[in-house]
């Protein structure tokens, strides 16, 4: 219940700025790290009301889309490791004929 409060108070007071569209993605973004504060032991869980604050930003706000995927740090390190060593393996690969 207080994520939900923090969540309104930050919600007025994006109002006042004149990006609007920042401002919700700012918004979302806030949400999602409140879900992940949760330690939820697995996946995070998705109550109702988060939820229907994602479709109502949707809603007004359709480019925000991008910004929806909740993903870990451990992830995104991953992710970063496995294109470096792509693009090393790649690049120092097996050259046919004289150098």
């Amino acid at each position: 219940m207080t994520d939900l409060i923090r969540l309104m108070l930050a919600l007025l007071a994006s109002l006042l700025k004149s990006r609007a569209q920042l401002e919700a993605e700012n918004l979302i973004l806030r949400q999602q790290v409140n879900v992940l504060r949760r330690r939820m032991p697995r996946r995070p869980a998705l109550t109702n009301i988060d939820r229907l604050l994602f479709v109502w930003l949707y809603r007004w706000f359709p480019s925000i889309a991008g910004s929806l995927a909740i993903v870990r740090p451990e992830t995104v390190l991953r992710w970063h490791r496995l294109g470096f060593r792509a693009y090393w393996r790649w690049r120092s690969g097996n050259r046919v004929g004289r150098p």
